[in-house]
């Protein structure tokens, strides 16, 4: 697109947003953030206190970016929306965020068709401020890389959208939500963590790569990580070759349905 690096990225131009743009990112924080207690991981809460992205108005990367920086050492690029698969690995290897340059209209404050930037800035970047969380999307990043080789990257586009986007951790005695995806929409945080019809595995990468999604509705299955330091081991020190080739003969999993070894969560 016109504006845009052969990597995707592009200028924020932050003086191009509106007045009504400001005022739209503050509808969206504060009524994200005053609900979030009892359901956020930690490590998220703590993010938005390092990042101040409680506002007031949309946050100048110029501002933002040093404090993530000093925290683990990543940035965030904006880029037009979603961008292809390759350039989107190499940014998260090289801990580079790629962030979508629009914001929702006020009229569509409960949803977003397409990843956006308050979905990007809010619901991402606190838990890049997360060491080993941080660790874990240059490990992804890689593995991202590796697949697109192999072909299996959309085996890769089902972890991310399992744990980065929709994923939960056990924390503080139950499970808290830590995915971007969740935690840029109360109400499918409080389901996930709260309702008894929400339908909560044990973390099996196998089982996470095969496992398909909704893009429209509540996921009917989450997967329960049992720490960040076991989401980075299993990403970082597993050879995923003989895994992408094990789940090439088996069918996709449907969501919502029931597999041969599934291990229900419970605290």
């Amino acid at each position: 697109p016109a504006g845009v690096a052969a990597d995707w990225t592009m200028p924020q131009n932050w003086s191009q947003f509106s007045a009504d743009d400001h005022r739209t990112w503050d509808q969206l924080v504060a009524r994200q953030s005053q609900a979030l207690g009892g359901f956020a991981s930690q490590a998220f809460l703590d993010g938005l206190d390092i990042l101040h992205l409680a506002g007031p108005g949309i946050p100048d990367l110029a501002d933002l970016n040093p404090r993530l920086k000093a925290a683990t050492g990543w940035e965030i690029v904006p880029v037009p929306g979603v961008i292809p698969n390759e350039p989107f690995f190499r940014h998260l290897a090289e801990r580079r965020f790629p962030a979508a340059n629009f914001l929702r209209g006020a009229d569509s404050l409960d949803y977003s068709e397409e990843p956006d930037m308050f979905h990007d800035l809010f619901g991402h970047l606190p838990m890049l401020t997360n060491p080993v969380f941080a660790d874990f999307l240059v490990a992804y990043g890689k593995a991202g890389l590796r697949a697109e080789t192999l072909g299996a990257a959309d085996y890769l586009g089902r972890l991310y959208l399992h744990t980065v986007e929709f994923g939960l951790v056990r924390e503080a005695g139950g499970i808290r939500a830590y995915g971007a995806g969740l935690l840029s929409s109360i109400a499918e945080t409080v389901h996930a963590v709260t309702s008894p019809d929400a339908r909560r595995l044990s973390f099996d990468l196998a089982r996470v790569m095969r496992s398909d999604y909704l893009f429209d509705e509540f996921q009917p299955t989450y997967f329960v990580i049992e720490s960040f330091e076991h989401l980075l081991k299993e990403t970082d020190e597993t050879d995923f070759t003989p895994i992408y080739a094990r789940l090439k003969a088996l069918p996709l999993l449907a969501p919502g349905e029931t597999a041969k070894g599934d291990i229900p969560f419970f605290t």
